[in-house]
């Protein structure tokens, strides 16, 4: 099994960067992505609109670049985990954590025995399809995959120590767009309104040398998270860049024809 890059650079202090794909269905667009920078990619199959078959063909490629292939799980029932596992994702991201008990049942059910109870089949999409001991492949699996908590609840935010504290958690990774709407903020600046609530992961999350991280679009925050000590900075998705990229360029098209 191929080991994790990104477990090496956080486990030596280093940030990691990357982005999320929403809606595109292309393969090719972790190929893009390592052109860009990019070290890791959320496959997104919370919102976005790919089954399991199309994100196994992107995660194939994705192994095949520098680029880490993670995947935003929709939920955390055993078949939603194991099987994009068993597919290649190198990590999960399961959202809306909000108990103990809860990231206790993932572990068990994304790690193989002696730690959990997740079925073995090893030549598959996590090992390229190659053979290998069994005992050898679930040893390193149960070492290289990464668990990450998405902390996007207020009742996850109550709780995070409790969360951060399980054994077998790898990362947690803020998504503020969901913590507005649970902690009931309306302010045009709700970034700078969730200020502590975010400030209080990053601490449970160092007191419990867990990397933290989170997903947003402005550069101005993501700096000034990184600048505090979060180590995974996932910038902006696939349709975001398109859209503005495309708005850029066009602007100054349409803005130089009319001088």
């Amino acid at each position: 099994m191929d080991p994790n890059p990104l477990r090496l650079k956080l486990e030596n202090g280093e940030t990691i960067y990357g982005t999320m794909a929403q809606d595109s269905r292309s393969p090719s667009i972790s190929l893009l992505m390592e052109q860009a920078g990019c070290d890791f990619m959320f496959f997104d199959m919370e919102h976005g609109p790919n089954d399991l078959g199309v994100v196994a063909d992107m995660i194939k490629v994705a192994r095949m670049t520098k680029v880490v292939p993670l995947v935003r799980v929709p939920n955390d029932p055993y078949h939603l985990m194991a099987r994009i596992l068993d597919a290649g994702a190198m990590g999960i991201m399961i959202p809306r954590i909000e108990t103990r008990q809860q990231v206790e049942a993932i572990i068990e059910n994304t790690h193989f025995p002696p730690i959990g109870v997740r079925g073995c089949s090893v030549n598959k999409g996590h090992n390229n399809f190659l053979p290998q001991n069994v005992w050898e492949f679930t040893e390193q699996a149960n070492r290289e995959t990464m668990i990450i908590l998405q902390i996007e609840r207020k009742k996850a935010i109550e709780n995070i120590e409790e969360l951060v504290s399980v054994e077998g958690v790898d990362a947690v990774v803020l998504g503020p767009n969901d913590l507005c709407l649970s902690m009931g903020v309306r302010e045009k600046d709700p970034l700078s309104a969730l200020e502590p609530e975010i400030q209080a992961v990053l601490d449970a999350a160092k007191k419990f040398n867990v990397p933290c991280g989170i997903h947003i679009g402005n550069l101005d925050w993501l700096m000034e998270w990184q600048r505090r000590g979060m180590q995974i900075i996932a910038y902006s998705n696939d349709i975001s860049f398109l859209v503005n990229g495309a708005k850029a360029g066009l602007g100054k098209l349409r803005e130089a024809n009319r001088q």
